[in-house]
């Protein structure tokens, strides 16, 4: 068991319209060596570019899918190194193990649907621990740099003075291709892969759609991340777009975690396989041919929903 404190922020912190809060709650704060002194409005105003010497350094470090095994050589020994943890949602507990004694863990969730800590938060608290000289690891499910806010996280930093590396992770839209013996580029089926979010933010700010009609053309795998919120519209805009009702489909919940779950459907047929086995977030969803050739499967998984539940 991890002697690191770990410090849950208060809800306050969660609602999209909060305020900074007073201070960081944690039962073991007191007694923390790295404990700071409280949080106040004050800290996190809008900090000029580079108006602070910055003595600390922040590591954006991928995670992986949820498997600690999964992990690169680099990120555990990165980790070692850092003093504070700001820690995703998505971030595996048996991560969180290898914590060197009296780390800072500071969860910092975000999670589609659900409350989480709005970004600017994040982004000054990790300024604010690089400032008091720190070596700060923002530890990310996933890779950073794949629907993780990497490069949003490393120019904000930077314009402040901060140094700021990365290191690698696994992305589980990739991860699920060894943990399901499907071969995502199958020669005979599919030219590439795309790896895509069902919802994101143009310049302006407001939300967008990829170009479901150029996918459904381009012959490729499409993994798609953040789809579970509406599977009925998803699935609608996919087949009104171009993909076949019958083409393969896999939904793999908490992919390589010992609780991973998964089933195979069509696209016809993804929103009520969804809603009758009771899958959600986190998941990906992965349309193509490339979905029958899983080894891990059952020949006929595409006869009807089936579910698969590992562990």
């Amino acid at each position: 068991m991890t002697s690191a404190v770990i410090t849950n922020l208060p809800a306050s912190v969660l609602a999209p319209t909060a305020l900074v809060p007073d201070r960081l709650v944690s039962d073991r704060l007191a007694s923390n060596p790295l404990s700071a002194a409280p949080l106040s409005s004050s800290t996190f105003s809008s900090e000029p570019v580079r108006s602070v010497p910055c003595r600390g350094k922040v590591w954006l470090i991928g995670a992986g899918p949820g498997d600690p095994d999964l992990l690169t050589v680099r990120a555990v020994k990165t980790l070692a190194t850092c003093t504070v943890w700001l820690v995703d949602d998505l971030v595996g507990p048996g991560v969180l193990e290898l914590a060197a004694p009296g780390t800072r863990i500071v969860r910092v969730g975000k999670r589609g649907g659900c409350k989480s800590t709005p970004q600017p938060f994040i982004l000054r608290l990790m300024l604010r621990y690089a400032r008091q000289g720190e070596t700060v690891a923002r530890v990310k499910g996933g890779d950073a740099f794949i629907f993780g806010r990497g490069g949003e996280e490393w120019a904000w930093l930077a314009e402040r003075g901060v140094q700021v590396d990365a290191v690698a992770g696994l992305t589980a839209g990739l991860a699920i291709g060894a943990q399901l013996g499907l071969p995502i580029t199958h020669r005979q089926v599919a030219r590439g892969v795309a790896l895509v979010t069902a919802h994101t933010v143009d310049e302006t700010g407001a939300g967008s759609q990829p170009y479901w009609r150029a996918l459904a053309q381009s012959g490729l795998t499409v993994v798609c991340y953040m789809g579970m919120s509406d599977p009925t519209r998803l699935a609608r805009v996919l087949m009104a777009s171009g993909f076949r009702a019958d083409l393969p489909v896999a939904v793999v919940q908490r992919a390589t975690c010992a609780d991973q779950r998964h089933l195979t459907t069509t696209v016809a047929r993804m929103a009520e396989a969804i809603a009758t086995h009771g899958m959600g977030s986190p998941a990906v969803i992965v349309l193509g041919d490339a979905v029958s050739h899983a080894m891990a499967m059952a020949q006929d998984v595409l006869a009807d929903a089936r579910l698969v539940t590992t562990g």
